[in-house]
């Protein structure tokens, strides 16, 4: 079929209109998406292939790049996560988790703050587990979110007179962050633990349960678009794939605050004053969606805009 090549850019994507190439058209290739007569390659949609009637929709593949040679260290040009150029070497989940334990290491949870360096490096190591997300709707498989989980890294932080006005300085130290959820019941527990120098390592913890139900399933606009263009294109294909499974982003849940206790009594006195601040700051009102969950190790990013790595625990809370 002869035909001048029309192309536009549609959120990362390139389409191309028609099956004929010319001399002033080029396809778009971003890192992880790339388009050509006939082939369009994205880890959303899988792999088309051919631009004939023997098309075939593929599982999507994922691959993401560990760097070479890095230290780890804050402020190396070559870091882990400072290099998201997808072309030449690419890496194992399993490697990508290893770097992440090992950005992470030291840094008590970021609790505390991490300078921009780190959280850069920590972000890209994020964003490359994610786009290997084993469970791409985690919402219609909560039981691989269901039981204990401990934090190992947020972007929550205590700094300043906060951490002061808590006693987070000197006198009291954060112990572990644990969440069991109770999936049957749409449950969450979230414990956070610690002890008290100046009261003979006083231990205790403070307690919040929520409660969560999976959000409304919907498309993001882009992907309604995106959708648009490619049932214009092959509107069969599209129907018999598994396309529309992986356009639902079923990943976010909705979290509502029921209540919150700190024991001992000891302990409860101590924070009573500044009992809203703490709560403040741990609070999981809101929303979260779940970009990251396998066997071992579960990101999740909120409604305000923070992080978080957990990983599974045989720990009770």
């Amino acid at each position: 079929m002869a035909a001048e090549v029309g192309s536009f850019v549609l959120g990362g994507f390139a389409i191309n209109s028609s099956a004929t190439s010319s001399s002033k058209s080029r396809p778009f290739t971003p890192a992880r998406a790339q388009v050509g007569d006939g082939v369009l390659n994205n880890p959303l949609l899988g792999t088309r292939i051919g631009a004939n009637s023997e098309h075939r929709w593929l599982q999507p593949t994922y691959m993401a790049k560990v760097a070479k040679g890095s230290s780890g260290l804050v402020g190396d040009d070559e870091g882990v996560a400072n290099e998201l150029d997808y072309g030449t070497e690419y890496g194992r989940v399993d490697q990508i988790k290893a770097g992440l334990y090992q950005a992470v290491h030291g840094l008590n949870r970021g609790i505390f703050g991490v300078p921009s360096a780190k959280k850069s490096e920590i972000e890209g190591l994020v964003r490359q587990l994610e786009s290997q997300n084993p469970t791409p709707n985690p919402t219609a498989n909560l039981d691989k979110v269901g039981g204990c989980w401990k934090l190992v890294y947020s972007t929550i932080t205590i700094l300043g007179s906060k951490r002061t006005k808590l006693g987070l300085r000197d006198f009291i130290n954060l112990g572990d962050f644990l969440q069991k959820i109770y999936v049957a019941q749409g449950k969450a527990v979230n414990v956070i633990k610690f002890n008290a120098r100046g009261l003979n390592m006083l231990n205790g913890q403070l307690t919040i349960d929520a409660s969560f139900r999976v959000a409304s399933e919907s498309v993001k606009p882009l992907s309604l678009l995106l959708l648009f263009a490619l049932l214009l294109h092959d509107l069969l294909l599209i129907y018999n794939s598994e396309i529309f499974r992986q356009f639902l982003l079923l990943q976010r849940v909705d979290i509502s605050y029921d209540k919150s206790t700190i024991t001992p009594d000891q302990l409860m006195n101590m924070f009573r004053q500044n009992y809203d601040l703490l709560l403040g700051i741990f609070n999981p009102e809101g929303w979260l969606e779940i970009t990251y969950v396998d066997d071992t190790m579960r990101i999740g990013r909120d409604d305000k805009g923070n992080v978080f790595i957990q990983e599974r625990s045989e720990e009770e809370t």
